[in-house]
């Protein structure tokens, strides 16, 4: 059963729209230089908004560790996804100060000379770039063991063939439910609808 990660949401009617799509997970991306960016303030409202059975994660990228583990540890998210050259080291230690999930992102031109990566206590996400809506050749990792969020210029068109192809724990969606730079709450829908009919 493919799961639904909405990303970058920015307003209350963001949430509103995911409360009625019910994905397992939307993201606040808290990287300054990112479009989608919402300082800690606004997503602790946010996080108020959103229906219970829907987990929030946290994107960064390099952040400070101890920023990390607070925005965790104060229940604004529930999950942190590390966007940047963050290594096991930097895993290590924010898993001292937390037991929340972390999801460790690799760009694809940097996944495939470390095909066997194994970090310990994280997921992964596989990413074509940074919310640029790139896809990526998905027999690249078709024959990859280990679960992970699969990311890069998903649709609600392509959504089904990347699921048939790949059966991800996950699919991230961000500017393809988008329309001029904002969630499109139709775009959403499709988006979930593709995907559910996958997992029947």
């Amino acid at each position: 059963m493919t799961k639904i990660k909405f990303c970058g949401l920015k307003t209350l009617d963001d949430i509103s729209f995911a409360n009625e799509i019910c994905p397992e997970y939307v993201g606040f991306v808290f990287a300054p230089k990112s479009k989608r960016y919402v300082a800690p303030a606004q997503a602790q409202k946010l996080r108020a908004a959103l229906n219970k059975n829907i987990l929030a994660v946290g994107v960064f990228v390099n952040e400070n560790i101890s920023n990390v583990a607070e925005l965790l540890n104060a229940d604004i998210i529930d999950a942190a996804q590390l966007h940047g050259s963050e290594d096991e080291n930097y895993i290590q230690a924010l898993r001292e100060l937390t037991s929340k999930p972390l999801i460790k992102a690799f760009r694809i031109n940097n996944f495939i000379p470390n095909y066997k990566l194994q970090i310990p206590n994280c997921f992964l996400l596989i990413d074509a770039g940074a919310g640029d809506g790139k896809t990526f050749d998905w027999n690249l990792i078709k024959n990859f063991q280990r679960e992970y969020f699969l990311a890069g210029g998903l649709t609600p068109e392509n959504v089904s063939d990347a699921i048939r192809t790949l059966n991800p724990f996950a699919v991230d969606v961000s500017s393809g439910i988008e329309t001029d730079g904002k969630k499109d709450f139709n775009k959403m829908a499709a988006f979930a609808k593709a995907v559910r009919k996958e997992n029947l």
